[in-house]
């Protein structure tokens, strides 16, 4: 059994308006100098799969076609 941590990202120069809002939010709770924030998704996901090579074929195969929208999203994949 092996973990696939995920996390995804929006790509730069996509806005945000969740992050735009929470930094907002922090200011009016009295959080002093925060700069931009920027929000993402995690994934924690449990392979069958022993093989780290394939297994890390098979989290990209999977972030490809429906974690992440690639066309606004980065992310980074971490098996083990």
């Amino acid at each position: 059994m092996m973990k696939a941590k995920v996390t995804v990202t929006l790509k730069s120069g996509v806005l945000d308006p969740q992050g735009k809002a929470i930094a907002g939010a922090l200011g009016h709770l009295g959080f002093a100098g925060v700069g931009e924030v920027r929000q993402g998704k995690y994934f924690e996901i449990e392979l069958a799969e022993t093989d780290r090579a394939k297994a890390t074929e098979q989290v990209k195969a999977m972030c490809e076609k429906l974690i992440a929208n690639t066309v606004i999203e980065n992310y980074h994949i971490d098996v083990g």
